[in-house]
């Protein structure tokens, strides 16, 4: 692929993308759960369409095997820090957060089909695999690594504009006016495009986006499920 053949696949992608961040935040409910794996799909076909082998996607067969057992290790991990953060007062009120604050059976629905199919499928598709395999192959691991990190990063600006008002931890550290928001928002960037730099490892290490997967859903969905019965039950 030349060079200029691949800046426009990434424009492509990238353009893709924000079309579909801002449906999410800004379109009806349940956009992203209709939206995130049709987009997975188009982009896996532009991967594939780009030169992208199953492998470069992480989503060969081959590496099935690692992944699944990155996968149980990154679940059970998580499991640990969170039931440990929620059973620690000074640490429990970052699980406080007002849009998670859901009954329980919504809790579940959310953790194990919104979270997973609205969000984790897209998001690891995007930049773990047809994101970082572009890159990884025209410019090698550093700089495909960095670059879907920072893009991962700068996704999350729209869904983190609540933060410092939906989160009692973060709007304890930032407050809640508009420079508090602000500050949210940047740091919410700058963590999720670490945390990317960790998923984006994570896929390299065991060659499969399933263990990436894991990781971000467990994150994402533990944590829910975490607030939701930390809000039921009203820990003293």
């Amino acid at each position: 692929m030349t060079h200029r053949r691949l800046l426009l696949v990434l424009g492509a992608v990238v353009a893709i993308l924000a079309v579909v961040n801002v449906a999410n935040k800004y379109g009806p409910s349940g956009t992203g759960l209709v939206a995130g794996p049709l987009v997975a799909v188009i982009l896996v076909v532009l991967g594939r369409r780009a030169g992208l082998s199953w492998h470069d996607l992480g989503l060969s067969r081959s590496t099935l095997l690692p992944g699944l057992k990155y996968s149980v290790a990154a679940v059970a991990a998580v499991a640990v820090v969170y039931a440990i953060g929620a059973a620690i007062p000074a640490t429990r009120p970052a699980f406080q957060d007002v849009r998670y604050h859901l009954h329980l059976s919504t809790a579940l629905v959310t953790a194990f089909v919104v979270v997973p199919l609205g969000t984790v499928l897209l998001e690891e598709v995007a930049f773990r695999g047809v994101l970082m395999g572009l890159v990884n192959r025209h410019r090698g691991a550093v700089w495909a690594s960095i670059t879907s990190s920072v893009l991962f990063g700068l996704w999350h600006i729209l869904p983190s504009l609540r933060l410092n008002r939906a989160n009692e931890a973060v709007g304890s550290a930032f407050g809640t006016d508009w420079t508090g928001q602000v500050l949210a928002v940047a740091g919410a960037v700058a963590f999720t495009a670490l945390a990317g730099l960790l998923l984006c490892e994570l896929r390299r290490r065991s060659g499969s986006l399933l263990a990436a997967a894991a990781l971000h859903w467990a994150t994402n969905g533990l944590g829910l499920l975490i607030t939701a019965g930390l809000a039921t039950v009203r820990i003293a």
